[in-house]
This record gives structure tokens, sequence and C-alpha cells, in this order.
């Protein structure tokens, strides 16, 4: 349990370094553009990962829930970065991010039956505020309808991506199961591509940013979050997934060189015990379980 916590997290900090690369991609590189180039580029080097190792095998694959994945994850890129661009980064994140665990709880209970306990509630709650803080120094704030409904959308793309993912991972291994599900997002978005410039990626900057963003922010980062995906669940999958703004956080102080005020450095504490909480909470749930199983047996 502890080894599925810890790859989420890392995933968590691959994500992060999303907004970091971003800052050094070429002025005319779009946003909507960057994300599809990223999901093309990820899911291509997963789908030859996968088949130089001769892991793929399309028997007994579970197609529809591939689609439904596959969906959801393209739908949360121009979503998302379409909320950023009419709100600003503060709101979109807070919305988009901060929204996928609550409603990621929500979904699984009323369609799962299985109601979160008290102390994710918490630790869900706790960091989702240490997001808020994180980003008040940040842009200015506009609040727009039509950007929080689009973050809203995100948060739920994502909430919806984990969950069906998580059946996907019960019949299919980690490697195989993110290739195809990436590999169709990047597909499905491919054609926006045709509408913006993409000269950018070409060009000896645009490039580096696309393979970081395609290779370890997305390619390696989902493999790894459905790695841990497996083992714990997905409404603790998505809150830990949280220490994505933590990690954005601070490699803007640490990178581009960015200053926090005392206010924001109270969200990344925050945001930490949200982390811990849920953590520790996870492994104690699942050493309850493993004593409860030797009792039975």
């Amino acid at each position: 349990m502890r080894i599925s916590i810890l790859l989420v997290l890392l995933a968590a900090i691959l994500w992060g370094t999303t907004g970091t690369a971003q800052t050094f991609a070429p002025e005319n590189a779009h946003p909507i553009a960057v994300g599809t180039i990223r999901l093309i580029i990820g899911g291509f080097v997963l789908l030859l990962i996968v088949m130089s190792l001769k892991q793929l095998s399309l028997k007994n694959w579970p197609f529809k829930l591939t689609i439904f994945a596959s969906l959801c994850m393209a739908a949360y890129q121009p979503l998302f970065f379409s909320a950023v661009n009419i709100t600003g980064v503060a709101v979109g994140t807070v919305v988009g991010i901060g929204s996928a665990p609550i409603l990621s709880g929500l979904i699984e209970w009323l369609f799962l039956k299985r109601k979160p306990k008290n102390v994710w509630w918490l630790a869900t709650a706790l960091s989702i505020l240490g997001c808020l803080l994180l980003f008040l120094n940040k842009e200015s704030i506009s609040v727009h309808p039509l950007g929080i409904g689009m973050a809203i959308g995100a948060g739920l793309s994502f909430a919806i991506f984990t969950l069906i993912s998580k059946d996907v991972l019960a019949k299919k291994e980690p490697l195989p199961a993110m290739a195809v599900i990436f590999s169709l997002s990047g597909l499905i978005l491919s054609p926006l591509l045709f509408f913006f410039d993409i000269t950018w990626a070409f060009e000896m900057r645009g490039a580096f940013v696309s393979l970081e963003l395609g290779i370890f922010a997305t390619g390696i980062a989902y493999w790894l979050y459905a790695k841990g995906l497996q083992a714990i669940p997905s409404s603790t999958a998505v809150t830990l997934s949280l220490g994505e703004p933590l990690t954005a956080t601070m490699l803007g102080v640490f990178v581009v060189g960015e200053t926090l005020t005392l206010l924001s450095w109270g969200g990344v504490a925050l945001v930490l015990l949200g982390l811990v909480v849920i953590s520790l909470q996870t492994e104690k749930a699942t050493n309850e379980n493993i004593i409860e199983t030797e009792k039975t047996i």
C-alpha cells in the first residue's frame, strides 16, 4: 500500500512539472495545442514500449471502458486549459484540480455505494484550502461562469477517468492499458492541431518542452498513477493527485524564481498536511483489512 501511495505521489510530482515546462515553450505555443501534443507523444511512447516488450494483446480487451476513459482524458485537456485561459491560473487550477477529489468521492458514493470516510473529507478539504492559498499571490483572479463551468467539467473528466481506469486495470496491466488509452486520446484530439500553429514544436526549445511533457509528465506519470491506482480507492488517488499544484508551486519558487507570500507558504503546509492525513488513513485501513483477513483464515 505504501508503494501504491508513493507511485501516485510521484505521478503528481511529474504532473507538477507541466507549468514550469510551459514557461520555456515558445510564445506562439497555444495551451490546447500543447495539451494535444503531450497526449499524442505520451501515448505513442507508451505504445512503442509496450510493442517492443510484446505486452500488447487485444484479446479480451475491455474496449468500451477503454474508449470511455480515452474520451474523458481527451475532454480534460481542452476543458482545463480553456478554463485557465478564461479565469486565470488561480481559479482555473483550484476549481479544476480541487473539484476532482470531491466529485470522485461523490461518484463512488452515489454509484458504487461507497461512502467516503470523514477523514477523507478532512484531508480533501485541507488540501483544497491549501491549493487556494497557494494561488492567492499569483495572477489576477477572474470569476467567469463559463470558465468555472469548464474547470468543473475538467475535474469531472479526471474523476471519471480515474474511476473507469480502475476497472480497466482490473482486467489489464497498467503499461498496456495506459498506452492504449492515451493513444486513443491523442487520436481523438489530433484534429484540433489543424486549428493552431504548431511550428513551435519543431524548434529546438519547443521540441524539448513537448518531449518532457509527453514522455515524463504524461506517459511515465500516468503509468505510475495506474500502477498505484490498482491498490487504492479512486477517490484516494485523486486526492493524492493534489500534490501536483504543490509541486508546481515549489518549482515556480526554486526554478522559475517566483516569490511566495507567507499566506502561500501556509497553503503549502495545508496541502502537505492533507496528503499526510489521507496517506496515513489509507495505510491504516489496509493494515486493518489484512488483520481481519488473517483472523478469518
